[in-house]
């Protein structure tokens, strides 16, 4: 790997640690508001997810919020004992389940999702429009390709 000789930095080990600093700092705005209504994190990202995306298998939903196979049963269990979703068949697949707001979801969601989108808004106040949409590009990029080049990280 080429060093950064201007700050003898490595520029990829700096970036590494510049994105985990902004997600943890952007990451505070976001926690911290929806505390306010009393649901973790992962909680809100469910919702979030079924309130954006409509019904989704549970698979689906666990994907796109990036959570642990265990850790989804269990946040879906809090969410059920909330009644704010609830699980029902998938007619696409008789063995799966989809994963659906009920009605008291979609009104908490639409209560709070404007507070949720003004907080994140807020923490990236410091860009630009057009900052923000190259940054964007460029971790998306970066994902992308961390993605496509990942290695087998299981023991052998």
């Amino acid at each position: 790997m080429a060093r950064n000789e201007t700050r003898g930095r490595d520029p990829a080990l700096e970036l590494w640690i510049v994105l985990a600093r902004a997600a943890d700092a952007v990451g505070r705005h976001a926690r911290a508001q929806v505390a306010r209504h009393g649901l973790a994190d992962a909680e809100f990202g469910i919702l979030e997810v079924l309130f954006h995306k409509g019904p989704l298998p549970v698979c689906e939903a666990q994907r796109r919020i990036l959570l642990q196979s265990g850790s989804t049963a269990y946040v879906v269990d809090k969410l059920v004992r909330k009644r704010l979703v609830r699980r029902t068949p998938n007619p696409r697949d008789k063995r799966g389940t989809l994963l659906v707001l009920n009605p008291s979801g979609q009104a908490l969601m639409r209560k709070i999702f404007p507070g949720h989108a003004a907080a994140i808004h807020r923490a990236m106040e410091g860009l630009t429009k057009s900052e923000l949409m190259q940054a964007a590009e460029l971790v998306r990029k970066l994902g992308l390709t961390a993605a496509a080049t990942a290695l087998d990280e299981s023991p052998a």
